[in-house]
């Protein structure tokens, strides 16, 4: 069994904001693959299901970003769901508003809800979807950026994120994370690419370097406000 977890702030007061990107995603995937999340369970809202043939749990836990290791954990031990198993998506101001970047591991990069799963399952080693929320401008405060509200202008770009996560999502389990990765982490580095140098010795080489894997700014972001957060 795998499980898919997206990750935000349960308050309707959050909804269509940029920390709540993960559940945004969840709902596409759950509409896709005609999965109501509608059960309780580990504090958190589940629904179980088929995706490219492989039974499912979507998660979306209830406990503010910085618990929702708390959920997985629970998910984890009842279902006997080892990381690797674990599919987390979330937002990320590293990345362009709408860009992909699948991962099948690493640290938590400031992200409070990540840093929150490696807590309380013991390890980092389990995949992720991020999905790009933009960089914080300058004059802005870190967490009230990522809890403010997607713009009109950005609208669009998010919901195609949405629906290519969703497609990257049945990519990961039916063709592997690898495949992912070069699919759909490649539409967007593309477009990045710097222009090619040419060296003394006349042999062309690129200048790319690839993007550090974080999921958000040096710092992170602090607690999310809520009795729990």
């Amino acid at each position: 069994m795998k499980m898919i977890v997206g990750l935000g702030n349960p308050d309707k007061k959050y909804i269509g904001t940029r920390h709540n990107t993960g559940f945004t995603v969840l709902d596409r995937i759950s509409e896709d693959y005609q999965i109501p999340v509608r059960e309780r369970k580990y504090r958190a809202m589940f629904g179980s299901g088929y995706i490219g043939g492989q039974k499912v749990l979507l998660v979306k836990p209830q406990t503010y970003m910085n618990l929702s290791g708390e959920a997985v954990q629970g998910f984890c031990a009842f279902y006997k769901i080892a990381p690797e198993d674990v599919l987390v998506i979330f937002d990320d101001v590293s990345l362009d508003v709408g860009q992909l970047r699948i991962r099948k591991k690493g640290s938590a990069g400031g992200h409070n809800g990540i840093k929150s799963i490696i807590s309380c399952i013991g390890s980092q080693d389990f995949p992720r979807i991020k999905v790009g929320v933009g960089h914080k401008p300058k004059e802005w405060d870190l967490a009230d950026y990522v809890l403010g509200h997607i713009s009109a202008e950005e609208e669009p770009l998010m919901k195609e994120a949405a629906k290519q996560a969703s497609e990257a999502v049945l990519v990961i389990l039916t063709e592997g994370i690898e495949e992912a990765m070069n699919r759909f982490n490649a539409k967007k580095e593309k477009k990045e690419k710097k222009p090619k140098e040419k060296p003394e010795n006349g042999t062309e080489k690129t200048a790319d370097e690839d993007v550090p894997d974080t999921a958000l700014t040096a710092g992170g972001i602090p607690e999310d406000p809520g009795t729990t957060a």
